[in-house]
């Protein structure tokens, strides 16, 4: 109560937070997995829902708790936000709590770019199983910027052929 300040305290703990764009790349995986040994195998069903009903779980699913560090981050900064709105710039956490929410911005970025990566690293592998898995596209520096049908016209004739464009 004789110094109420925030800022500081999560200056110190935001550059860890970056850590969670690991957890946001592989949990799409990671729900998967779940979903498919849930399927696959009574005895892991039976596990899961025994836990779900203990009263720590708050009466929540695995999936819905697996959720919650992919939604933190954003909270984070939307908090910060509206703390440095209701708080008055002379106050000693000012400072404190701006660099707090530039760092945890930063890590909120990171997490956006690894959903992102992911989502662009699905769609290739999508796009190499659909084309026969002939020619390996799938890399990170590979990026799919649009797909579409377009007309090829003939450089003989003015036929048009219809063709399915990756770029």
């Amino acid at each position: 109560t004789t110094t109420p300040r925030i800022g500081d305290i999560l200056q110190k703990l935001a550059p860890f937070l970056k850590m969670y764009g690991e957890y946001v790349k592989n949990f799409d995986n990671a729900m998967e997995l779940v979903k498919t040994w849930t399927e696959r195998s009574p005895q892991f069903k039976f596990i899961i829902q025994d836990i779900q009903k203990e009263k720590v779980c708050g009466n929540l699913t695995l999936q819905h708790h697996m959720l919650e560090p992919v939604q933190r981050i954003p909270r984070y900064e939307m908090l910060l936000k509206d703390y440095l709105r209701k708080l008055p710039q002379d106050s000693l956490d000012w400072k404190d709590a701006e660099k707090s929410l530039e760092i945890i911005s930063t890590a909120a970025s990171h997490s956006n770019t690894a959903i992102r990566k992911m989502e662009n690293l699905k769609k290739l592998l999508e796009i190499y199983e659909m084309l026969g898995e002939e020619e390996d596209i799938v890399n990170p520096s590979n990026e799919l910027i649009k797909e579409g049908q377009i007309l090829k016209l003939a450089a003989r004739n003015t036929s048009a052929q219809e063709r399915y464009l990756f770029l």
